[in-house]
């Protein structure tokens, strides 16, 4: 996402989706109720995670090397669907929306953005309601780029661990999987990965068996 990423269990397909410079304590302290919300969602889904390696010396990367997350994505996770929609890269900005549904009920909806930085690229996340009211109370969550290796991009979190990790795994051009690793203070780190797929563009042309190419008047 890749959100979660997009923060929630198998997420999902939110996917999901960073070290700060200078960061005050009191950014440190998240929205108790945020927290509560979003574990309680994962506590279903709960798996142990394991020891991530250390990352590496982020090489030098620009927005336009994510180009590949435009467009529409969908991931399932369990009875829950995850939709992520990527703005192109521009203005040394990326712009992205997510929402997470169980049936006819929506669970959550993520506004995220990643943004070029002169010291690197920066991603930044916001849950919200359907009513749009904010589960975060202070700024948003933000992450920053600590590794790019070969298809893997990978953020942390200086300030606290929800998450402490975001990881975009691109496995081929249609596909890429989101993995959030979330660190309460109190209670057992979940870890929610989830697998997008590339949609269709709304709107988008037929393709030639659907009446691409129609007979001229």
């Amino acid at each position: 996402m890749f959100r979660f990423q997009f923060a929630f269990l198998n997420f999902l397909a939110f996917l999901t989706v960073l070290a700060l410079t200078t960061i005050p304590l009191a950014r440190a302290q998240q929205s108790t109720g945020a927290n509560s919300q979003l574990m309680a969602i994962l506590a279903s889904a709960a798996d142990p995670l394991a020891p991530s390696p250390q990352a590496q010396k982020v090489p030098a990367v620009k927005l336009t090397d994510f180009g590949w997350l435009e467009g529409r994505w969908r991931g399932d996770w369990g009875p829950r669907v995850a939709e992520q929609v990527w703005m192109p890269p521009k203005a040394g900005l990326m712009l992205g929306v997510f929402r997470l549904i169980e049936g006819d009920k929506p669970l959550v909806i993520e506004l995220f953005s990643m943004v070029q930085r002169p010291d690197g690229i920066n991603f930044y996340f916001r849950h919200f309601t359907p009513e749009l009211v904010p589960w975060e109370k202070s700024e948003a969550t933000v992450l920053n780029l600590t590794n790019v290796d070969g298809r893997k991009i990978d953020f942390e979190n200086p300030v606290n661990g929800m998450p402490k990790r975001s990881i975009f795994t691109r496995v081929d051009a249609d596909t890429y999987t989101s993995r959030s690793e979330l660190v309460p203070e109190t209670g057992d780190t979940q870890v929610i990965e989830i697998t997008y797929h590339r949609q269709p563009q709304v709107g988008a042309a037929p393709s030639a068996g659907n009446g691409a190419h129609q007979k001229k008047p």
